[in-house]
């Protein structure tokens, strides 16, 4: 005859107290892991946010300033410009070897030497020096601008040197070409592919160099066409 088994009082609610448990710690491990994965997505979305201004440093804002920051310096030739008067065209003639020449930029005269600073933030282009124009600076600017600074006596940058607004790039100095015009700086700005008159673009922003580039573009395609 086979013998019944049976279980002592105490061994079932153990058994119970042991099942509860297990779920105690299975309940907080999933939560807890619930919470770390929680913290790793808000630390990825807080970083990229703070990464965003610090990539994004164009301020469409910035205001071109002038190449030089001494308030003695006067215009010695100005920019050739097809629509002034004949009277203001004689001053922007250049002559050199018997040969008349229209000026493609503005130059900034002063007895003294004076220093040469970017007109906005951007990258060095090229760093030349020729006979005839002496050493220049070519620099590289957002929206296809693009400054020219020549007849320097010297210069403090070098070819694909980031430079910042207003950091000095060299000093004035003369050439062959303005010989005439004894210590300065020939500065030259190009928009969009067209040397344009350096005068009307100081003080305004990235946006405005858009607009009134692609005005006087239209102006001079009308009148070639008529």
């Amino acid at each position: 005859m086979k013998k019944k088994l049976y279980l002592k009082p105490f061994i079932i609610p153990v058994v119970y107290s042991i099942l509860v448990v297990g779920l105690i710690i299975s309940i907080f491990i999933s939560v807890q892991s619930s919470k770390d994965n929680d913290n790793n997505t808000y630390v990825s979305s807080t970083i990229l946010d703070e990464n965003i201004p610090v990539i994004n440093t164009t301020n469409p804002e910035t205001l071109v300033s002038k190449p030089y920051n001494n308030e003695g310096i006067t215009i010695g030739r100005n920019y050739y410009d097809y629509k002034d008067t004949e009277e203001e065209q004689k001053k922007s003639i250049v002559y050199h070897e018997g040969i008349y020449l229209q000026n493609t930029g503005v130059d900034y005269v002063l007895n003294d030497i004076f220093e040469v600073i970017s007109i906005l933030d951007g990258e060095v282009m090229e760093v030349e020096e020729e006979e005839l124009l002496g050493k220049s600076v070519t620099i590289k600017h957002n929206n296809n601008v693009i400054s020219v600074y020549q007849s320097l006596s010297e210069i403090t940058v070098q070819k694909g040197d980031k430079v910042t607004q207003g950091q000095v790039i060299g000093k004035s100095g003369t050439c062959n070409l303005g010989s005439d015009l004894g210590n300065h700086l020939h500065f030259e700005l190009t928009i969009d592919g067209q040397i344009v008159d350096p005068e009307n673009y100081y003080g305004k922003n990235e946006k405005e160099l858009k607009t009134e580039t692609n005005t006087e573009q239209n102006i001079e395609q009308n009148t070639n066409q008529n």
